[in-house]
């Protein structure tokens, strides 16, 4: 819920079927990127409100009619959810883009996309069936697959709405109940949602969004002793640290972290189609996404005519304004994160690295006040340069030039991460070759960056564990049980098993 005061927009956190303030009475300014200035204040949220939120979770999974309900019945509520989230696509896009500094032209798309979600997963709700096992025991044996019980889910700032649907559609298709923390920059559509949330008809506590630092709400929500899965999006540094948290207790966990995604160009690539792929592999979403292909690996046959290419498409993209249907390129979507894509610049060009395009703040009146970046090309990179191997999470490329598919293939993999990558070439057998070869969760043949609730998605090494999506991604929140009904006739020795 949203209240009025003043200048600034009072957020109320959402637990337990109800708006609540925070315990402690402090707010955080969450600030437009576009304007430098606050426009919202964001519950400050503590380990009692987190504590107030996993009961109320807890609560309704066990006590509320939501695990009484019939799979068909969830389905329909999470439907009803999807329905509303399109109806309010508009008004959402517009409070995501305030927050976040995305382009509201991409924001109407990608939340009418989100939808989609809600729809599949409740298509899915009442299609989770256990299995006869071929018992070589007298008896009939079967399992099936049960939800966890409060799941609790930590979303970044780069893109909320969705990366908080990836979890809670399955989760809650799956029969689970819902603690969501989203980013302390960017908690204002959570929070919208709710609103949605409560109109689609969900049982109280069924869904709570509680707001805040992660030190302060988040680790409390992880460590919580009623939490039984945790879903993150994030750095690999917090997600690593969140898991040991977890692990303590032996919790699931779902992590999707960090990348350094490789974009590999060959010769016989269609060049006009690699270009606009490169494009939006790293300067869409301001390069704030985890598969941002940051690493352009170009053959050498092409590798001046590509960075031409490349470099004239780029200056051409507008920088400005988010809310205006003609930018391209929005601002970065907060200032700390401002700052240290600048600090990646300075490194790039102090490790040797050929700044070919960008690399400042835009000269122009509109990006004045914002955080704005220009998009940033390196040439002349080397795959030990701490650009080539760090997560900037900005639109900064570093080209790496390679002779042949072998080569090609082990920078790709000198990666600690291995969450997606991209290969361009008119050769099926090649890229076919490329797919099996490359250590990524997601391979992208002739494009790069497209996702689908269908298609499951998720990170090798570094990059996370578990997958979102698709059918994989509703097995994250389910447990098996196993069920044996005796046919013999008599109980053999009791002393003796097997």
């Amino acid at each position: 819920m949203m209240v009025e005061t003043g200048e600034l927009t009072k957020l109320q956190m959402y637990i337990g079927g109800e708006w609540v303030a925070p315990s402690g009475g402090e707010y955080i300014e969450s600030v437009d990127p576009f304007t430098a200035k606050p426009w919202a204040l964001v519950p400050r949220g503590n380990a009692q409100d987190a504590d107030r939120a996993i009961r109320a979770a807890d609560a309704a999974f066990r006590d509320g009619p939501w695990g009484r309900m019939h799979p068909s019945d969830r389905g329909v509520i999470i439907h009803r959810l999807g329905t509303l989230i399109e109806k309010h696509a508009d008004e959402l896009a517009e409070i995501e883009v305030r927050d976040n500094g995305r382009l509201l032209a991409e924001m109407r798309h990608q939340i009418r996309y989100v939808a989609k979600w809600y729809y599949y997963y409740a298509g899915l709700a009442d299609k989770i069936e256990g299995v006869v096992h071929p018992c070589d025991k007298p008896a009939l044996s079967f399992s099936r697959s049960e939800p966890l019980g409060v799941c609790v889910g930590i979303v970044p700032w780069n893109a909320p709405l969705l990366l908080f649907s990836l979890k809670a559609a399955p989760a809650l298709a799956a029969g689970n109940t819902l603690v969501m923390k989203p980013a302390e920059h960017t908690s204002a559509t959570a929070l919208k949602l709710m609103e949605l949330v409560e109109e689609a008809g969900f049982p109280p506590g069924v869904v709570n969004v509680v707001t805040g630092y992660g030190k302060e709400v988040g680790e409390p929500l992880v460590t919580h002793p009623l939490t039984r899965h945790l879903g993150f999006t994030g750095s690999t540094a917090t997600g690593a640290y969140l898991y040991s948290l977890a692990a303590k207790d032996v919790k699931r966990a779902s992590l999707e972290l960090g990348g350094k995604s490789p974009n590999i160009v060959f010769s016989d690539a269609n060049l006009d189609n690699a270009v606009r792929g490169v494009v939006g592999g790293i300067f869409g979403a301001t390069g704030q996404t985890c598969i941002a292909g940051s690493r352009l690996l170009l053959h050498r046959k092409v590798h001046d005519e590509f960075v031409d290419r490349l470099t004239a498409f780029t200056k051409a993209a507008r920088v400005g304004d988010p809310r205006n249907e003609r930018t391209q390129i929005g601002p970065i979507a907060n200032q700390m994160q401002y700052e240290r894509v600048l600090d990646y610049v300075r490194i790039a060009q102090n490790e040797g690295a050929d700044l070919v395009l960008g690399g400042k703040r835009p000269e122009h009146d509109e990006c004045a006040r914002g955080f704005f970046v220009e998009p940033t090309i390196f040439t002349g990179v080397h795959n030990e340069m701490r650009i080539a191997r760090e997560e900037v999470f900005g639109p900064v490329l570093s080209t790496i030039v390679f002779d042949e598919p072998e080569e090609a293939i082990a920078i790709a993999n000198d990666s600690e991460f291995g969450l997606a990558a991209g290969v361009w070439t008119s050769d099926m057998k090649l890229a076919l070759r490329m797919s099996d070869r490359l250590q990524a969760g997601s391979v992208w043949i002739n494009t790069y960056r497209d996702i689908s609730y269908t298609t499951p998605f998720g990170g090798y090494k570094q990059s996370g564990i578990g997958r979102e999506n698709g059918i994989e991604g509703i097995r994250e929140y389910l447990q098996t049980k196993a069920v044996w009904i005796s046919t013999a006739e008599e109980i053999a020795n009791p002393f003796v098993i097997g």
